[in-house]
C-alpha cells in the first residue's frame, strides 16, 4: 500500500481527503452506517481509508486497546457539521469504491495527515 496525500476539489474522491460514505459493522459486514472516512491511499480503482468517530475512545483507553481498537485524536474540521473534535481509528482499512462516496467532507491538512500516517504504519505493519 503506497500512502498518498493528493486531495484535489475536484469533487471526486482522493488520499488526504474525508469522505462520507458506508461503512460496515466489524462484527456484522451486512450492517452499517454512513460515516466519515480518511483516505491514505489507492489500491487499483479502489480508495483506502480509516474510519473516524466523534466518540472520544480516550475515556476508554484501555479498554479499546485490550480489544484491539486504535484511535488517534484529529480535532474538528468542517467534515462535521457540528463542529465535534474527531478521532481516527489507526488500524482498520475501509475500502471505497469511489462512486460508493455520498460526499467530500473536507481536506485534512498536510500536517495531521502525515502524523496519522505515521501512527497507522505502526499498528497496520505496513
Amino acid at each position: 500500500m503506497k500512502f498518498e496525500y493528493a486531495p484535489d476539489p475536484d469533487g471526486q474522491p482522493d488520499p488526504g481527503e474525508i469522505v462520507w460514505t458506508w461503512v460496515s459493522y466489524e462484527d456484522d459486514v451486512d450492517q452499517g452506517k454512513d460515516r466519515p472516512v480518511l483516505l491514505i491511499a489507492r489500491d487499483g480503482d479502489q480508495l483506502i481509508g480509516l474510519p473516524l468517530s466523534s466518540k472520544d475512545h480516550d475515556l476508554d483507553h484501555d479498554e479499546e486497546a485490550r480489544q484491539g481498537r486504535y484511535w488517534m485524536d484529529i480535532g474538528s474540521g468542517p467534515w462535521d457539521s457540528q463542529g465535534r473534535d474527531s478521532e481516527v481509528r489507526l488500524n482498520r482499512i475501509i475500502r471505497v469504491q469511489p462512486g460508493r462516496v455520498r460526499r467530500e467532507g473536507a481536506v485534512l491538512d498536510r500536517e495531521r495527515f502525515d502524523a496519522v500516517v505515521a501512527a497507522a504504519r505502526q499498528h497496520l505493519g505496513v
